[in-house]
């Protein structure tokens, strides 16, 4: 697409931009400090989503890159969805070479399940089997 990049070169990040959207506009992650939005992203394998060098998508892929990945803080700009820009970073992801033949990928969405289906995202077979700790608003309350 032009003037559109999608690039898992960290050193593209804009952790600005990054932390302003989830900590201001994400449901999941309102009021993340930005020291923990920098861990997050040391710690992972990032996606950005560029439009003209600036950054207009995020997302993160928690994993030991053998057996099992967490996809995570998911997003595009308002302004920039329904041009097929999280179709070609979902692609970007699944291609990824250290992410390859995993026998479990996770994510948690409100919304977006239609985004995911066609990568082989499904509701858990046995959800019985699934297990968590959810801590709402947890950012909101640090001072």
């Amino acid at each position: 697409m032009n003037n559109y990049q999608i690039s898992s070169d960290k050193n593209l990040l804009q952790i600005e931009a990054i932390h302003t959207y989830l900590s201001q506009e994400s449901y999941w992650a309102k009021g993340i400090p930005i020291e923990t939005v920098k861990r997050s992203i040391k710690n992972s394998i990032c996606w950005g989503v560029y439009f003209e060098n600036q950054q207009i998508g995020f997302a993160r892929v928690i994993s030991d890159q053998a057996t099992f990945a967490y996809l995570a803080d998911v997003y595009i700009l308002k302004a920039h969805r329904g041009k097929g820009l999280s179709k070609l970073l979902m692609q970007d992801i699944m291609a990824y070479p250290q992410l390859q033949n995993l026998r479990r990928w996770t994510l948690a969405t409100v919304n977006a399940h239609d985004v995911y289906r066609p990568f082989g995202f499904e509701s858990p077979e046995f959800p019985e089997r699934m297990m968590e700790i959810i801590r709402p608003g947890m950012y909101l309350n640090e001072h």
